[in-house]
Formats: C-alpha cells, sequence, structure tokens
C-alpha cells in the first residue's frame, strides 16, 4: 500500500454505529497506477477540508476503507488480481461502507459498464482523470451528503435511547403504581380489580380499605394527562388518603376528603394538573352507600341477571378535585341490596370507538354487561379482552382500571 499526504483523521463510524463523524472530507482513491495516486493527490492538496488517503493494492482496500472511514471512496474498474466492480460490491456488503458514497474512476466511457457500476452499489462515475474542478466538485458533493446523513442517524440513535429510557422510566413508574394497589379480599365483600397501563402511563390509582369494623371506603381517582408526572400525583392522592394524612377529613364522610383533596391538590400548585375521582363509603350495618365524586365517570351498582338486571349509574355532579378552590361537592346516598356488585372504572375502559366517530361509552358498558354478566372478577378479563379487540390494539390508548366489589 502506498499513501501519500496522510494526516490524522477521526476515526467516525458508519451510519450504524452511532459514532461522531468527521470533520471535512476524507477521501480514499484505490487504484494500482501510482501516478493517477500523485495526480488525485496534487489536485486535492490545493483545497483545504480534505484528507487524502491513496491504496495501490487493491487487496487491502476493504480493510484499509474500514480503518480510515472515508466519507468517499473513488475506485479503479481496471486493476490486476481484483475486479475493480466486485470491490464496489465488497464495499456494499460489510456494515462500515456499506452506505460510504462510491464514486467510480474508469477509462472506459461504455453504457453497460456505468450501469454495471451502479447496480453493484456505486453512486458516481468518472471517466479518469476528470477536470480537477469537476472532481473536488463531485467529491464534496458526496461527503455533505455523506456527513448529513452520518448526523442524522447519530440523532435519531440518539433519539432512541431517550425513548428507550423513557419507556422503561414508565415501566418503573407503572410497576410502582401496581406495587401500592390493595390486594383482593374475599370477604366480607369481595374486591377485585384489573389495572393495566398504557403505552404512556397514566394517572389511575385505586385503593379500598374498612375504615371500622363497619364502614368500607371505595375509590377510583384518575389525573389528567400522561407520564410520570400524572401517575406520582395519583400516588400522592391516594397515599393521603391511605395514611389519613388528608388534614381534617372524616373518611366516613366522602364530601369531607373530597373537599379536603380539593384543598391540598389546587392545580395552580401541581402544574396545572388536576383529577376525577369517584369516593364511596359502604356501611355494613344499614347496607348505606354514600358517595361523592368529582368528573369521574359513574361506576355502576348491578342488580340482577341477564336482559333483566338493573343497572343504576352513581353519577356525582362536582368538578374535578383541583379546579375550583370553592367546589363543595355533594353527598349521594343509595341502598345497596344483597347480591348487588359495584363496578367502578376509569374512562380508559369506556372511552373506545367501535367504530369511527362512534364512541362505545357507559351505555356500550351497560349492553356488555347485561350480556357477558359480571357476576365473577374472570368478568374483568372479559371485559378488558372486548375493549382491546374493540380498539384493535393489545396496548389500550389510557389506563385500564377496574374494581369491582361484590356484596354478600
Amino acid at each position: 500500500m502506498t499513501t501519500a499526504t496522510i494526516t490524522e483523521v477521526s476515526k467516525s463510524a458508519s451510519p450504524q454505529t452511532g459514532v461522531s463523524a468527521p470533520e471535512g472530507a476524507v477521501v480514499l482513491l484505490v487504484d494500482d497506477q501510482l501516478i493517477i495516486g500523485e495526480a488525485v493527490r496534487r489536485i486535492l492538496a490545493a483545497h483545504d477540508g480534505i484528507t487524502y488517503h491513496f491504496c495501490q493494492k487493491p487487496e487491502e482496500a476493504l480493510e484499509l476503507a474500514t480503518k480510515l472511514q472515508p466519507t468517499v471512496i473513488l475506485q479503479d474498474l481496471v486493476m490486476p488480481g481484483v475486479d475493480g466492480l466486485d470491490l464496489v460490491s465488497g464495499y456494499r456488503k460489510q456494515d462500515s461502507t456499506k452506505l460510504t458514497p462510491l464514486i467510480v474512476l474508469s477509462s472506459k466511457e461504455e453504457g453497460t459498464t456505468k450501469a454495471e457500476a451502479f447496480a453493484r452499489g456505486a453512486n458516481d462515475y468518472i471517466v479518469k482523470l476528470p477536470d480537477p474542478v469537476e472532481l473536488v466538485a463531485r467529491i464534496r458533493y458526496h461527503s455533505r451528503g455523506y456527513l448529513s446523513l452520518l448526523q442524522r442517524n447519530q440523532a435519531f440513535e440518539a433519539l432512541r435511547e431517550s425513548q428507550a429510557a423513557l419507556a422503561a422510566e414508565l415501566i418503573k413508574a407503572a410497576e410502582y403504581v401496581r406495587s401500592l394497589l390493595p390486594a383482593p379480599t374475599p370477604e366480607p365483600v369481595a374486591l377485585d380489580w384489573r389495572f393495566v397501563p398504557s403505552a404512556s402511563l397514566g394517572g389511575d390509582c385505586f385503593d379500598y380499605f374498612w375504615i371500622d369494623d363497619d364502614h368500607l371506603a371505595i375509590y377510583l381517582l384518575d389525573v389528567c394527562g400522561h407520564g410520570v408526572g400524572p401517575a406520582l400525583l395519583g400516588v400522592s392522592a391516594m397515599n393521603s388518603i391511605r395514611s389519613r394524612g388528608v388534614s381534617g377529613a372524616d373518611l366516613r364522610n366522602p364530601k369531607s376528603v373530597l373537599r379536603q383533596l380539593n384543598d391540598t391538590f389546587p392545580m395552580a400548585q401541581h402544574h396545572n394538573m388536576y383529577f376525577t375521582i369517584w369516593y364511596g363509603v359502604y356501611q355494613r350495618s344499614t347496607r348505606k352507600l354514600s358517595y361523592a365524586g368529582g368528573g369521574h365517570p359513574p361506576p355502576l351498582l348491578m342488580f340482577g341477571q341477564g336482559a333483566a338486571m338493573d343497572i343504576q349509574k352513581l353519577d356525582c355532579s362536582g368538578l374535578p378535585v383541583g379546579i375550583s378552590p370553592d367546589e363543595m361537592f355533594e353527598v349521594l346516598t343509595t341502598t345497596v341490596k344483597p347480591g348487588s356488585s359495584l363496578l367502578i372504572y376509569s374512562d380508559g375502559g369506556i372511552e373506545v370507538y367501535k367504530s369511527p366517530g362512534r364512541l362505545w361509552g357507559i351505555d356500550g358498558l351497560c349492553e356488555f354487561i347485561r350480556q357477558q354478566g359480571m357476576n365473577d372478577p374472570r368478568g374483568l378479563d372479559d371485559l378488558h379482552s372486548f375493549v382491546k379487540t374493540m380498539s384493535g390494539s393489545e396496548v389500550l390508548a389510557d389506563d385500564f382500571s377496574i374494581v369491582l366489589a361484590r356484596f354478600a
């Protein structure tokens, strides 16, 4: 191998590696004639920003190209022992040079030769020796395009890594939220749930616990937006209730709880985030269910079977928590018949379109329950599968959160 005017070149990598691109043009000429190598050197020596390398032994060309990572390869076609077209194919087969611009230098002005060179992967074809101005212009043109490609691919790689890191954080956040959720309980009220985070973690949280031997609290909240921020706000609200840290609130009184949450989590102090919530308290001795809500889809109190099933929508008129500091909320009460079930859910389970423009919604959920039943936790899995099928995706656009309480 003979080299001429070789300077140190940064070890730029191919677009597949993500390593920094070189500065300026790096030219590798592969030609068995020393006189051609010297002629090209003299042409390029007068121009700044071009680093020149010459390889006189074609059998070393592939290895040298991998080592130098040129931004342009000038390749002769007719050489002893090695066919120039085979080298063109060789560059395209190895990862390090498969996208490197190739300019074929040939003494032949033949259409078939040109066609074969382009078919093998050449980017350009020049009959040697070309006019110096033309040669420099072509080198700079192909180098600029290749360097732009390297920079674009490096940006894409950085974006991919950033997205992978974000996805990992969302998975961790979802696992954290799930670790805080209550365990299913068989009695005295059978409680079970399903929580399936979406691709973009939302702010769904829910809980149930016995305040005392006679009062069961149960609620579900959904923070606006998606991502770690809403998830953490949901967890903060849940922990505030669970630890009874909602200052001054009477957990037996849904209105008191929502009022204190509204005071504790004003959206102006939480990056303009708010959350919907439904909070209920079941009293075993009287079978009364008291509840209040803020902007949340109405839970369904179900009694009976099939088409004759009675489904009561436990709707509330309050605004979402955090929006209005003066919101009063209201408490409603209903009687829970023996054998009834209560279904609490987030909007991720109903805001699904059966077809373009046709929202499934609460009425669709009620129809599903009458047809399929909701007498045991298997109904929760059936509902999730049905919603996924209807949406046409294994991953829903929003968190799927649903709690089922069955009263003996």
